[in-house]
């Protein structure tokens, strides 16, 4: 399998997902999914700087979500809308890390598979190139499954200092 997913993680772990969780990941070329999130977002400047730089979406009770994804062989492409706000980043395999560029930030995640759900943990990150200590990002983390027969999320990021930055949770028709 050349997934790219498939390829982080290994095919054998990646049988292990959730159906609607490797057809989010096993498609290839462009692909548009739709649904609903709900966002909480940090109050604090630190959190709100933070969340600028890396394009974050601001708190919404309910919000529509649209997700384009576009594969090639170089990664993928993730346009992501909450409700109107963009939210790009670039995906990519690099020793054995799946990166994301999201804004001024870099991170390098290792994937894991558990009962059906894809987990990701941060281990390495760079802001504006520079690279900072990956501890300092153990309240960044993600998790993809499946309930209700929909693809699900939920996505955090908390700092030292800033607190919550934001998570969001929710659903697509995959």
């Amino acid at each position: 399998m050349s997934v790219l997913f498939a390829r982080v993680l290994g095919d054998a772990a990646f049988s292990t997902l959730a159906h609607r969780v490797q057809a989010l990941h096993r498609a290839s070329g462009r692909r548009t999914y739709s649904g609903s999130a709900t966002v909480e977002a940090g109050n604090g400047w630190l959190a709100r700087l933070c969340a600028r730089l890396t394009a974050l979406p601001p708190r919404a009770q309910t919000v529509p979500v649209q997700v384009e994804i576009m594969s090639d062989g170089r990664g993928e492409r993730w346009a992501r809308d909450f409700g109107g706000h963009r939210m790009p980043s670039r995906f990519w395999l690099q020793h054995g890390l799946l990166y994301e560029r999201i804004g001024a930030a870099t991170f390098g995640f290792a994937l894991t598979a558990q009962d059906g759900s894809l987990h990701w943990h941060v281990r390495r990150v760079r802001a504006f190139g520079v690279p900072l200590p990956a501890f300092l990002f153990r309240g960044v983390r993600a998790r993809e499954f499946e309930a209700d027969g929909r693809y699900g999320f939920d996505v955090e990021a908390r700092l030292p200092l800033a607190g919550l930055l934001v998570r969001y949770r929710g659903w697509l028709d995959v």
